[in-house]
């Protein structure tokens, strides 16, 4: 059993099922990880999460700037890999969300967002690391903070502040007496439960699917015991098919991301009406 219960894996305890012994249910507690370096409560540390991000941060840079460091007319593999998936982010999203004109300058960070949220997500099912970064809330609410403020600051600049007012408030004169509730609603709206949905919609899908991951993982240890054996064997398979789904799923949520990030930023360049 290991010392430390935040710390406890499937195959790390000797609780199976008929030995008296309760369920290991996953929890808050499978989401906390004692500090690699540092003091937790002094707020300064360095632990498995803040590794996961720092060493997915360098594979990205790593992986693109080999791709494109020396690129040719006729590309290699990996410089093949690379320019589908900026093709497929540029293309496929910026492009169609912001159009090609407007939106060309915004492709580098639309990338980078896309690749990022992306990697972090795929940890969940990386052996040794096995754990989706963007679960733990500050994740994702830091990168919606980044896409908040451009828009906000793009909303300003394009349409200056009463342009800008009646952008966030979605005025509209023809409304005639609910124009003040409309445009209140519309103001929270846009400017508070929108970005709250933006980083909230990545962390929950990200923390349920690892939630889910863990209980038919540690539920196929604590089952393989006697008759529970064949139990534990369905359990088995239905980690197989959460981690195919998660794999669609951790693509799926990186493009979503990424789409409404365009949607803000064509949002904020478009003449209000």
């Amino acid at each position: 059993m290991s010392a430390d219960p935040t710390q406890v894996l499937a195959f790390e305890t000797d609780c199976h099922i008929f030995d008296g012994c309760g369920f290991p249910a996953p929890g808050l507690h499978s989401f906390m990880f004692e500090p690699l370096w540092g003091d937790g409560d002094s707020n300064v540390y360095f632990n498995k999460t803040m590794l996961l991000a720092l060493l997915g941060s360098i594979i990205i840079v790593g992986f693109f700037w080999a791709a494109f460091r020396k690129p040719k007319v006729v590309p290699g593999k990996l410089q093949l890999v690379a320019e589908a998936g900026y093709d497929f982010v540029r293309r496929g999203i910026v492009y169609e969300t912001i159009g090609k004109k407007e939106g060309e300058k915004y492709v580098p960070l639309v990338v980078s967002l896309f690749f990022f949220v992306w990697m972090m997500n795929i940890w969940s099912i990386v052996p040794v690391a096995q754990f989706p970064v963007t679960s733990i809330i500050s994740y994702p609410l830091v990168l919606a903070a980044i896409v908040y403020i451009l828009w906000v600051s793009l909303t300003f600049k394009r349409h200056g502040f009463v342009g800008a007012f009646k952008n966030f408030t979605g005025y509209d004169k023809s409304l005639g007496p609910v124009l003040p509730l409309a445009m209140t609603i519309e103001f929270f709206s846009n400017l508070i439960v929108r970005p709250f949905t933006h980083a909230v919609r990545l962390f929950a899908n990200m923390f349920a699917g690892h939630t889910l991951l863990l209980l038919f993982t540690i539920a196929s240890w604590y089952l393989l015991n006697g008759i529970g054996i064949a139990y534990a064997g369905v359990s088995f398979i239905m980690v197989i098919v959460m981690t195919a789904f998660e794999l669609f799923i951790q693509a799926l949520q990186a493009y979503v991301f990424v789409l409404l990030t365009c949607t803000f930023i064509q949002g904020a360049l478009a003449e209000h009406h």
